[in-house]
């Protein structure tokens, strides 16, 4: 599979991509818009492989990475505007990469949680009906970092990194109330797309991931929920490291995106 970045317009965007291809086309396979975490950090585009990206894809999905964090667009709103412009355009454009009943869904992993859960809610607004699902693999979603399982961020060392990050992210003082920002702090999350979300016990953001999902789920949205036990690797998920943890993941989606189809 090529997984080589390429510059790509989406109507009146245009922004970086990768694709992560099986080359097993089919009419209905998933159509995903994938966004890496990173603690909103970068300033340059990556070049290091995705695991969860490529495994999404050799279990049969057409995953387009996107960048978001270029070193001009990785605060609020503009990062989150431009991804959402890139899922319009997939979602014009489906049957070019899967087929016409081709499930279109946004994946993100920590602060690319952040933006595709920010995504999910404005589509529920400006294209209702159009996204399947989310895919929310510990998304940083909110920003005060005060609960119980975050003080283990020390552990693994991003403590500093996440409150740096945040602050990148939210340069605009409003951006903390924002719920496509903070979707934590939305008070409106009926009608969204579905959820796939997963942690870890050992994870310092399980807390504010099983939040959200509760909140999800308490407004109405269907919610798959997966933790996984203290000691699987977890942390592999923001160091990009391999192991036993990403079939975990796979196997999820998998059951996840049945589900839709069904």
């Amino acid at each position: 599979m090529a997984a080589q970045w390429q510059e790509m317009r989406f109507g009146a965007t245009t922004a970086r991509v990768r694709i992560f291809d099986g080359g097993a086309r089919t009419s209905t396979m998933p159509v995903v818009l994938y966004l890496a975490g990173g603690a909103f950090q970068q300033a340059e585009q990556r070049q290091g492989d995705l695991p969860v990206a490529r495994r999404l894809a050799e279990r049969g999905a057409f995953v387009m990475e996107a960048d978001y964090a270029g070193s001009a667009t990785n605060v609020f709103p503009e990062a989150m505007e431009r991804m959402f412009d890139v899922l319009a355009g997939l979602n014009g454009c489906r049957k070019k990469f899967g087929g016409a009943r081709s499930p279109l869904l946004i994946a993100g992993e920590e602060a690319g949680g952040n933006i595709a859960a920010g995504v999910a809610l404005k589509a529920r607004d400006q294209m209702p009906g159009e996204l399947s699902g989310q895919v929310l693999l510990s998304p940083m979603i909110d920003p005060m970092m005060v609960s119980g399982s975050i003080r283990r961020a020390d552990e693994i060392g991003m403590m500093g990194r996440w409150s740096d990050g945040w602050s990148r992210y939210l340069r605009a003082a409003c951006g903390l109330f924002h719920p496509y920002a903070a979707p934590c702090r939305c008070t409106r999350l009926s009608q969204v797309a579905p959820a796939l979300i997963m942690t870890a016990d050992d994870d310092p953001l399980r807390d504010e991931t099983l939040g959200y999902a509760d909140r999800l789920l308490a407004a109405g949205t269907p919610v798959t929920r997966h933790v996984l036990p203290a000691g699987s690797g977890w942390a592999g998920l923001y160091s990009h490291d391999e192991g036993p943890w990403l079939d975990t993941v796979a196997d999820a989606f998998s059951a996840f995106v049945h589900e839709l189809k069904h």
